[in-house]
């Protein structure tokens, strides 16, 4: 799909203020209500735009110290790499994972309420994957910046 200006405008509102009504983004971008509302539904059936979701505040929720932790896997077959990711997709204290070049094959973005809690969690349940040849954490001292905004040229 081409995106317009108008597009782009949309979804930057959208990811700034996802709650928005039609009405609001209307105003904001001078148009009427229905031409907002199919695009927005245009965005949405062409999968430009995925889903909504709330952003939780980890502290408020008691997980608040963040780990970051390279995977190294034993072997690099098509095999292992698939149940690697299928079990590490169903760590809820896992917040992302991306497979990467380097050194190490996967970072984690794991969120837990402390230290001792990241410790159970390596015991009981990350080392307890299948085809981890070593691990190697790296703990959060402070965010600097945390967007879950993509930049879109809007000019």
């Amino acid at each position: 799909m081409e995106m317009d200006q108008t597009d782009k405008q949309l979804l930057h509102l959208l990811q700034s203020d996802a709650k928005q009504t039609t009405k609001e983004l209307a105003v904001q971008l001078g148009m009427s209500n229905t031409a907002v509302y199919e695009r927005v539904r245009k965005l949405e059936r062409e999968g430009i735009i995925k889903g909504y979701t709330a952003i939780v505040d980890r502290e408020k929720v008691n997980r608040s110290f963040v780990v970051f932790c390279n995977i190294r896997l034993t072997q690099h077959t098509r095999e292992n790499v698939r149940e690697f990711e299928e079990e590490v997709a169903g760590l809820t204290e896992v917040q992302e994972c991306y497979h990467v070049s380097g050194d190490y094959d996967y970072i984690l973005k794991v969120h837990v309420a402390n230290m001792e809690d990241y410790r159970n969690f390596m015991v009981t349940k990350l080392t307890d994957l299948k085809h981890i040849g070593n691990t190697h954490s790296i703990f959060m001292i402070g965010e600097v910046k945390h967007s879950t905004v993509i930049g879109i040229d809007r000019s």
